[in-house]
């Protein structure tokens, strides 16, 4: 049966990775097989017409986009015969995602795909990994777009920072730190706490315990919000016990969210931190018939060189499934600076780099009571981080980026001629963090994973008020931020690096943090 090398699917090894030995053969896997799109070209003339500003299609229903735009079934039997033919069990058929996942063990993929898994040891811990391309079939060339999970190295890193234990504040006080529910006087969002919404939250380990959130909004004065936790892969909900671990993730996200949108229903996608969890995390969220999300929150991520180009063309494509679904991405840009942690050169976070989502980067803000005195670049050097921005090496410039400029550090300044990030801010300082409860203890937390659920809360109580109107969500936002710049407080002060705050759009602070009531009432 010939064969050839899947494109974009290639992998190296990371730069300190050394090979400890073989995969053990009898190792059990799964790994998930992406297939081309149904009706592809519609479903991307329907995104476009978005992104120019035309004059837009209502969102897509659920219903309507599996009728039109899952895998075929011819297509998704081609792929269950091939498994079946090499003694492959096929673990899940998701047409609608467009997903095949299929269970065997690393002798059996070896051989199937062409590759040599080994067990490796790197500064990401150990992991089975491997080298090269992924080859198929070529007669599936036409239908399989990519194949992951072979390699499960951590795919994606939690993007906070921890300050050490504080206690809670009194409310209404200026201090270092902020109770997340002053954000609402402070960015001045609307008046309602989100009914009717759902936000969903994207998580790659790790757990929260219920007694802890029942302190912490209890602390608050707000009643516990509707939390669902989805296994998606992996053991799920499964706290560690370590606040510095995924579990400051997941609680943050939580209490963020929770608490500038009490109202709004959670649901909390845990998967495990591999190419193929995080896909299959967004799509279970993104396709959740159930719970209906309108808007996800994401703030894991990596710099755009640790992805294959087959993994960030499969993720694109469900986030562009989102947009056509009306459902609202906000991903955290990064806690690294210009850098995004990579020595020499400059680099963005994905999957904040997407043209589908609303790349969410950082300030730091310090207030008196519930008045803002001063917001700019969030920026604490070498080891205090530094939010994530600058220009994508891989996604095109966006409609809705056309004519913008690029400020450098040194004050030079240059056409926008790629994907740049971010595209909002809000606060992420952790010097000026947000006060939360993680493990049974009292902390302040910061990063770029702190404002994309910030943004979440804030679109929610958007979302909720177009509902009460009989309007629907706001969807696939960007383009129309774009064309509202007087909707935002515009940060001018501060660099991230290479990149610097300038009027307007830039690559530190996006278009700025949002003025909530004004962002309302443009959209």
């Amino acid at each position: 049966m010939a064969k050839i090398p899947l494109p974009g699917s290639e992998r190296s090894a990371p730069f300190d990775a050394k090979i400890v030995g073989s995969a053990a053969p009898a190792e059990q896997l799964e790994v998930t097989i992406v297939l081309r799109r149904n009706a592809d070209q519609e479903l991307c003339d329907i995104v476009d017409k978005q992104c120019t500003g035309e004059a837009a299609a209502a969102h897509l229903s659920r219903e309507e986009f599996a009728r039109k735009f899952s895998a075929t079934p011819q297509d998704v039997a081609r792929i269950t015969a091939f498994a079946q033919g090499h003694g492959l069990q096929v673990v899940r058929e998701d047409p609608v995602c467009s997903t095949v996942t299929l269970k065997g063990s690393v002798a059996q993929f070896n051989q199937i795909f062409d590759v040599d898994l080994q067990r490796y040891e790197s500064h990401l811990g150990n992991y089975r990994g491997r080298t090269g391309a992924v080859h198929i079939p070529a007669e599936l060339q036409d239908i399989v777009t990519a194949v992951v999970g072979l390699d499960n190295r951590p795919q994606a890193r939690p993007l906070f920072r921890l300050q050490p234990p504080i206690r809670f504040a009194p409310r209404n006080t200026a201090t270092a730190s902020f109770l997340p529910t002053q954000f609402s006087s402070l960015y001045d969002f609307p008046d309602n706490l989100g009914a009717g919404q759902c936000i969903a939250i994207i998580e790659l380990g790790g757990g929260y315990r219920e007694a802890d959130q029942q302190a912490y909004f209890s602390k608050l004065g707000i009643a516990l919000p509707k939390i669902t936790a989805v296994a998606v892969n992996g053991p799920g909900n499964q706290p560690s016990g370590d606040a510095n671990g995924a579990d400051g993730e997941v609680v943050l996200d939580i209490q963020i969210a929770g608490a500038l949108a009490p109202e709004a229903h959670i649901v909390v996608y845990f998967s495990t931190n591999t190419d193929a969890g995080f896909l299959n995390a967004l799509n279970s969220a993104v396709h959740d018939n159930t719970n209906k999300p309108s808007i996800v929150s994401i703030s894991w991520g990596n710099a755009e060189p640790h992805w294959t180009q087959q993994a960030m063309q499969a993720f694109n494509a469900a986030l562009q499934a989102a947009a056509a679904l009306g459902v609202t991405v906000c991903v955290a840009s990064g806690d690294s600076g210009s850098s995004d942690g990579l020595a020499g050169g400059n680099h963005v976070d994905f999957p904040a780099s997407s043209p589908y989502v609303l790349a969410c980067g950082g300030t730091r803000l310090q207030a008196a009571g519930q008045v803002i005195e001063s917001e700019v670049v969030w920026n604490g050097g070498a080891q205090g981080g530094a939010g994530g921005g600058g220009v994508s090496a891989v996604f095109a410039l966006p409609a809705w980026q056309q004519n913008l400029v690029l400020t450098g550090s040194d004050g030079k300044r240059q056409p926008l001629a790629k994907r740049g990030v971010p595209d909002v801010a809000g606060n992420a300082d952790p010097v000026t963090g947000y006060q939360v409860y993680i493990d049974g203890s009292d902390a302040v937390v910061g990063g770029t994973s702190a404002v994309a659920p910030l943004w979440a809360a804030l679109l929610a109580r958007i979302n909720a008020a177009k509902a009460a109107a009989k309007g629907s969500a706001v969807g696939f936002v960007n383009p129309q931020l774009y064309r509202q710049q007087a909707v935002f407080r515009d940060v001018t002060q501060g660099n991230n690096g290479y990149y610097a705050a300038a009027p307007g759009w830039d690559a530190c602070t996006g278009l700025g943090s949002p003025d909530g009531k004004k962002l309302a009432s443009a959209l």
